[in-house]
């Protein structure tokens, strides 16, 4: 296993980062990371955020730093409404991203002391998750204090999943002892996260974040959490009113003197997430346009097919990576997916080091050749001394937010399937 040896470095203002930063001062520090204001050559200000590596045990370091490697990735997703990264770097072992810097602080900070027009920051919240979600990125950690505001005010989504506010984030140990790291923080988590429906890791789909984003509003426009207050005594009964779905609907119809807000967050704090509000888009077309805060798409020219379809891996160990469909399936119009593992073949072997959240065996993809449509089923058929039968995945697959069965459900270019950590994005070619 790589050793990754990563020395303390805790920078004060006028230290010098990599040669090249100089600290202003320090914006903030979560349980893993650190962020500073820092001023390059040229004058220009950032945000610098650092992995504090030293600070974590040996065996859990390289998965923290590919997860910093995949918040990287995800600052450079071509958006107006996620915080974009410019560069990364390393300073004693210890991996850092630089990112816009954001003159006007975060959400909760901000409402403190102005009047916030919810309408105008709820849609380019919105946009922002719209925009992870057709990446295949889900932001796991929606709230206030991770929607920064620019000069021009317009919101904007940071820290993907990685950094998080000291102590309010929890390391569990599994059933067998092993150190379970939850990605979340617990007044904005959906039931499905805290209490996983299969007993496992919880696949975390684009509702994860829908449900934060009703938490949120709920909690900019009421002023208190939807559940009740939360603290160590009372935590308990906070996440059981958020799987009953117990909330005060009446103080919320109070506080939204607007009347736009009221079925918008209802359908974001359902407890199921299979009933729960979709997608974004859902809700932005039920918002009132803001004219020209209206928010543009995103290029979606892999929605075009020219030659065939391919999933392309969008969160995982090998980001980027694709699989030509109509090549693979020469031999058989029948593809099996599941986690590259010795003694097991897979006609996309997907490479999963960091846990075992995809199943060896995990879903069948097949070729209608009637409709020319993919079809894509949870499990495969698995042959053994006693004959043959179908075993669904431990995890489940997902299309977007909705539950694959052994029936199946065709896909088509746009798709995200999501496979225990793992999303792939269905593209034309």
């Amino acid at each position: 296993m790589e050793s990754i040896v990563a020395e303390r470095c805790e920078f004060h203002r006028g230290d010098r980062i990599d040669g090249c930063y100089t600290v202003e001062k320090a914006l903030g520090e979560g349980t893993f990371g650190t962020v500073y204001r820092v001023s390059g050559h040229e004058g220009n200000i950032y945000a610098l955020k650092l992995l504090k590596l030293w600070t974590v045990p040996p065996d859990v370091c390289k998965g923290l730093k590919a997860r910093f490697t995949m918040e990287f990735e995800t600052g450079q997703i071509d958006s107006n409404y996620l915080a974009h990264s410019y560069s990364y770097g390393e300073v004693m072992g210890n991996p850092y991203i630089l990112m816009e810097f954001c003159p006007n602080g975060d959400l909760r900070n901000y409402a403190a002391s102005h009047k916030v027009d919810y309408v105008r920051t709820g849609r380019q919240v919105l946009s922002g998750l719209r925009d992870l979600h057709a990446h295949g990125k889900v932001h796991r950690d929606l709230k206030p204090e991770n929607v920064l505001l620019r000069s021009d005010y317009t919101a904007v989504l940071t820290d993907f999943g990685i950094s998080g506010d000291q102590n309010k984030r929890m390391t569990e140990r599994g059933w067998r002892g092993r150190p379970t790291q939850i990605f979340g923080t617990y007044p904005y988590m959906p039931p499905e996260q805290v209490n996983p429906p299969r007993g496992g890791q919880a696949t975390v789909l684009p509702t994860t974040d829908l449900f934060s984003f009703g938490v949120m509003m709920y909690e900019m426009l009421v002023g208190v959490l939807p559940f009740g207050e939360i603290s160590e005594a009372t935590l308990h009964t906070y996440l059981e009113n958020g799987k009953k779905g117990n909330w005060d609907r009446q103080a919320l119809k109070s506080a939204d003197r607007s009347g736009i807000w009221s079925d918008i967050i209802e359908g974001c704090l359902h407890p199921d997430f299979r009933q729960r509000t979709q997608s974004a888009d859902d809700i932005l077309r039920r918002l009132p346009s803001c004219g020209a805060n209206s928010q543009p798409e995103i290029s979606r020219s892999f929605m075009s097919i020219r030659n065939g379809m391919l999933l392309r891996v969008m969160q995982g160990e090998e980001y980027g990576k694709e699989y030509r469909l109509d090549e693979l399936c020469v031999r058989s119009r029948v593809l099996t997916i599941g986690r590259e593992a010795e003694g097991v073949f897979n006609d996309l072997p997907v490479k999963e080091t960091m846990s075992s959240y995809v199943s060896r065996r995990h879903c069948t993809l097949e070729l209608d050749y009637d409709s020319g449509q993919w079809i894509i089923r949870d499990g495969q058929w698995v042959q053994d001394s006693y004959g043959s039968e179908w075993k669904v995945s431990l995890n489940g697959t997902y299309v977007n937010s909705t539950e694959v069965d052994t029936w199946g459900i065709p896909i088509k270019p746009g798709d995200i399937i999501s496979i225990g950590d793992v999303k792939l994005r269905v593209e034309g070619y």
